[in-house]
């Protein structure tokens, strides 16, 4: 964020919002920009809408997914390694965080990608919660692999991957009004339902039980200084 009284630096980046009036007038289009050593845009984050904005831990969950998550739980389940991560512990009304499953399995396990036919997949289930938006949930590049007993080829996961979901906060006015001085405690619960595999057997399909805990605290209305304030 700067103090760009006269939106030069949000001019010349070109996310200067002409419609904005009242308040609002004199503003940037919320986003944000990766910038390289050298000085070049790499990537752009920006929101449809201005009070959906990711936060800037979640950014680097993006760019860099081994930085970006705080381990808040590590889960031993059946043929596999569960650790569970998320971009932020605490959020406010309009802000979306990241939340990571990251998945370690031994050698030679594999557990087949979404999208398999045939064959129980794996799949990040999480509870609703009304306050709480559900992004879609985004998995990595899977792998083939070739079952020579059927000669078939198949998509799976295997070694060390992350699952991840955003979660968006409510922004609505009404739910402003229900967070108080010192907001609430969201808790995020759900599954991860898979059937791991090896060379020779799959094992019976399970689930486990995954939970994130997320403190909302209400927005700082403070306004900025007169001297610094958009003319």
């Amino acid at each position: 964020m700067l103090a760009d009284p006269d939106s030069k630096t949000i001019k010349a980046y070109g996310v200067f919002n002409a419609e904005a009036t009242g308040m609002q007038k004199g503003f940037a289009r919320p986003g944000y920009f990766f910038i390289d050593p050298s000085g070049v845009i790499r990537e752009k984050f920006f929101e449809a809408k201005y009070r959906e904005r990711l936060t800037g831990n979640s950014i680097i969950a993006k760019l860099f997914p081994e930085l970006g998550q705080e381990v808040t739980e590590t889960v031993e389940a059946p043929h596999l390694q569960l650790a569970l991560e998320q971009s932020d512990p605490v959020g406010v009304p309009g802000t979306r965080i990241t939340l990571v499953a990251e998945v370690r399995l031994p050698p030679d396990v594999h557990v087949y990608a979404p999208g398999t036919q045939g064959y129980k997949t794996i799949r990040l289930v999480l509870d609703s919660i009304p306050q709480l938006e559900f992004k879609p949930v985004v998995y990595p590049m899977s792998k083939t692999l070739f079952l020579p007993a059927i000669k078939e080829q198949v998509p799976v996961f295997e070694g060390t991957f992350r699952i991840s979901q955003d979660v968006r906060v409510n922004s609505g006015s009404e739910f402003w009004g229900s967070l108080g001085k010192d907001g609430k405690l969201f808790t995020i619960t759900g599954k991860l339902e898979y059937q791991a595999c090896d060379k020779t057997i799959c094992f019976l399909p399970t689930s486990v039980p995954v939970k994130w805990q997320l403190q909302v605290f209400p927005l700082d209305r403070t306004r900025a200084p007169v001297e610094i304030r958009h003319k």
